[in-house]
């Protein structure tokens, strides 16, 4: 899908009838339509039908709780989730991280915030899908940068949008060394920082899911990652 070249789409999904409103009338000032669900059943219903660029998602509703919702979402759909959460607590981050958010957001935010870090994670998914050749991997593990998904001989390895764009970024060439600064830098466009685990979490995730490949992603100290066959981890 073209981000750049259609009237993009936003699902805020939050059961603050306030904040929902007011953050719908700004992104309309900005050129993006929301629709919003004030409860997490009938959020993950709407953003499973696959029609959202992005999904803005609360941590507290009600009848699903926001980790729920995007548990059951990311077996569906690799959308584009950026969480918010009432409390500056560690492990609700981490927790969303863990679950498939691309980024998170704590409350109460700035609207400008929250819509920089949404068209960064859009220039990204736009980026790969237009401008990026597949790689091949070895064992023909192809990388396909239009679909987000990593294809091998056994069939289709589904990651999300910021596992995708982790793995892409390594794979150009394999195991060259990437900092943790360039990471961030591809992923929110702004550089590392020393205590946000984001990009840990999301690395941890993707080793995980790459390790039936034969590939993983080796942690260098004080320097980034590389990826590398499963024999040289």
């Amino acid at each position: 899908m073209d981000h750049s070249a259609h009237h993009r789409k936003f699902l805020i999904v939050d059961d603050d009838h306030d904040l929902g409103a007011l953050l719908k009338e700004y992104l309309a000032g900005n050129g993006v339509s929301a629709t919003i669900a004030h409860d997490g059943a009938r959020g993950l219903s709407l953003a499973s039908e696959g029609q959202f660029d992005l999904v803005i998602l609360d941590v507290m509703l009600p009848v699903l709780d926001g980790f729920e919702v995007l548990r059951q979402l990311r077996m569906r759909s690799n959308v584009p989730v950026i969480m918010l959460t009432a409390r500056r607590d560690r492990d609700d981050r981490l927790t969303g991280l863990r679950a498939g958010a691309d980024d998170y957001l704590p409350k109460p935010f700035d609207p400008d915030e929250l819509l920089a870090r949404a068209n960064a994670i859009l220039r990204r998914v736009h980026q790969m899908e237009v401008l990026t050749p597949d790689v091949v991997l070895p064992g023909n593990v192809i990388v396909d940068a239009a679909n987000r998904c990593v294809r091998a001989p056994d069939g289709v390895l589904g990651l999300t949008s910021i596992e995708f764009a982790i793995l892409d970024l390594l794979a150009r060439p394999m195991g060259r060394l990437v900092s943790r600064d360039e990471i961030s830098g591809a992923l929110y466009q702004r550089p590392a920082q020393a205590y946000d685990r984001s990009i840990d979490v999301h690395v941890s995730r993707l080793r995980r899911k790459i390790e039936p490949l034969h590939l993983s992603v080796r942690s260098i100290r004080g320097g980034g990652y590389a990826l590398v066959t499963g024999g040289d981890a």
